[in-house]
């Protein structure tokens, strides 16, 4: 059993949402000029690198928790006696004080209870979720990175965005999402307009060719199941935000990220997919450090609150919205042309995020 969700902290998770969505699309481009005019292609490597900025959450995690533990050591404030603390040693009965019975539960306010059902999660507890999470993390966001060398920004944050569809079935079948006519027709309204732009709305003949566009658009997919796949797991296991130290978790994320998958770079060095290599100037490393903490280490953080606030899909299609953010910086920076259908599939994503908020 979660808190009560009211509206303001549904509008709060809102407007968190929105900033991630202004954040990933400006982290978006970032990443494709590297991969693209720049030739630095190492998804890998940036999201190694992004990931492990993770770690740097378990310095807050360890002052906040030195800062509590002496809190709660130093001994209570002493309280000058008073007469009323005489009278009340001579037997004299305070009017305002009301006795009540040690088991009496409906003289406690309602959060002690919703405690009890819903205890915090102990440190343990959240190490072994940031651990489990990390893994599916990183492929969504690798794949994620790896399909922009291959497609647009647009196109990418398009597919992407059939998270939606995924999050719905797997939620419901996890029982964290209600499954009802109006959300499923929120998520095919939503896909409808993925459709509609991705079919109709470029002009090819203007758009920049590309290849490989199919596998940049496979791995955009895959990203999509990926992120409904952890998107989940996070709501079922954490369920409100109230349950869980973040920056404890995010460091476990972090850490884990580091021990456990630095492997990679041999696999793939050595088999050719991605050979290692450093960045070879420094505004490469500034563009890359502005992407780990803000486009990562900041938007996640922002993220995680903003679907505990809310709920896996209404975040999902709230992702959506950078698909006319994403098509604007195209047309401006890129060049692309675009066609009716394109802002008609753009409004269906929109009034499905809206749908799903009813």
């Amino acid at each position: 059993m979660a808190l009560i969700q009211t509206p303001a902290r549904h509008t709060m998770g809102l407007l968190l949402l929105l900033c991630v969505v202004f954040i990933w699309v400006g982290s978006s481009f970032m990443v494709s000029k590297l991969f693209g005019e720049l030739e630095y292609n190492r998804p890998f490597f940036i999201t190694y690198l992004n990931t492990s900025t993770f770690s740097l959450y378990l310095v807050g995690a360890y002052a906040s928790r030195v800062w509590t533990n002496r809190q709660i050591s130093k001994p209570p404030p002493q309280r000058k006696r008073s007469r009323s603390d005489d009278n009340t040693t001579l037997g004299e009965a305070s009017p305002l004080v009301t006795p009540t019975a040690p088991d009496d539960t409906s003289a406690q306010p309602l959060h002690a209870h919703i405690e009890r059902i819903q205890p915090k999660l102990t440190v343990n507890e959240t190490v072994k979720l940031g651990m489990s999470f990390c893994g599916l993390w990183f492929a969504a966001n690798v794949t994620q990175n790896a399909s922009l060398a291959y497609t647009t920004v647009a196109n990418s944050s398009i597919l992407c965005s059939t998270s939606g569809l995924f999050t719905l079935i797997i939620g419901a079948a996890a029982g964290v999402e209600r499954f009802n006519t109006m959300r499923l027709a929120a998520v095919l309204v939503s896909f409808l307009g993925v459709y509609s732009i991705v079919k109709y709305g470029y002009d090819e003949a203007n758009s920049t060719h590309m290849p490989l566009s199919w596998l940049g658009d496979m791995l955009a997919l895959l990203s999509a199941a990926l992120y409904g796949s952890y998107t989940t797991l996070l709501k079922r296991r954490i369920g409100d935000e109230s349950r869980l130290d973040t920056p404890l978790f995010f460091g476990a994320v972090g850490l884990a990220n580091i021990l456990l998958l630095w492997p990679g770079f041999i696999v793939l060095h050595y088999t050719g997919i991605e050979t290692f290599e450093l960045p070879h100037s420094g505004s490469m490393w500034v563009m890359i450090a502005v992407n780990a903490l803000v486009g990562t280490f900041l938007s996640d953080y922002l993220w995680l609150l903003a679907m505990l606030m809310t709920s896996p899909l209404v975040v999902t299609l709230g992702l959506s919205l950078t698909i006319p953010l994403s098509m604007a910086g195209d047309i401006i920076f890129n060049g692309l042309s675009v066609s009716l259908p394109y802002y008609i599939g753009a409004f269906m994503i929109l009034s499905a995020f809206i749908v799903a908020n009813l």
